[in-house]
């Protein structure tokens, strides 16, 4: 219950801080390339229930069912703005309105799409027990996710091979250290990040 009440505040105050910021970023998305400015996309939350999760667009309209569920390396769908949005993070903020909707909390295993839950749903099962997060341990070893995977030959197979079990392993650590000391520590971890700096692992 401190969790979600935590949740609720801290959702709330930040997107009502970062609401100028919003609205600069919807602006340049506009003026980039023509689309909405959000991104919404389904991904499985606690108890196996389905929710849209909100990001600031960072690829050209209609773009992402034409190729894999995976972003990698240089990838041509990816926008000017949007590289930007993407090197920052910033283009994960309006995941604050999935934590002030429930869905979602600060910290906790990053929710995943359906078809990846479902290879691995006895491991999941554990791991949506609770709410995904904006950020865990996964976030910051993974943080260059897209360029490492974009030097594989087939980037959806060595994801699903080799990341994602590794990710699976890292939610599990982090459902057993969890605690509102151990969140804090993952989130000024994870504020650098929104600098364009290393988050330390």
């Amino acid at each position: 219950m401190a969790k979600r009440i935590l949740d609720i505040i801290g959702a709330a105050l930040g997107l009502l801080l970062l609401l100028p910021i919003f609205l600069v970023v919807a602006l340049l998305i506009k003026l980039d390339s023509s689309g909405p400015v959000f991104f919404r996309q389904e991904r499985m939350g606690k108890g196996f229930r389905p929710f849209f999760i909100f990001k600031f667009r960072t690829m050209a309209q209609d773009s992402s069912d034409k190729r894999l569920l995976l972003t990698v390396g240089a990838d041509p769908r990816v926008t000017w703005i949007g590289r930007f949005l993407r090197k920052t993070k910033i283009d994960e903020l309006p995941q604050l309105i999935n934590v002030l909707k429930g869905e979602m909390t600060f910290v906790g295993p990053r929710p995943e799409v359906r078809r990846f839950v479902e290879l691995f749903r006895e491991d999941y099962a554990e791991i949506l027990k609770v709410r995904p997060g904006l950020t865990d341990i996964a976030s910051l070893k993974y943080q260059d996710e897209a360029e490492v995977i974009g030097r594989f030959q087939n980037p959806e197979e060595e994801y699903v091979a080799r990341i994602l079990p590794d990710k699976i392993r890292l939610a599990k650590e982090y459902i057993e250290r969890s605690s509102i000391f151990f969140d804090l520590g993952l989130i000024l971890k994870t504020l650098p990040k929104l600098l364009g700096f290393k988050a330390a692992q």
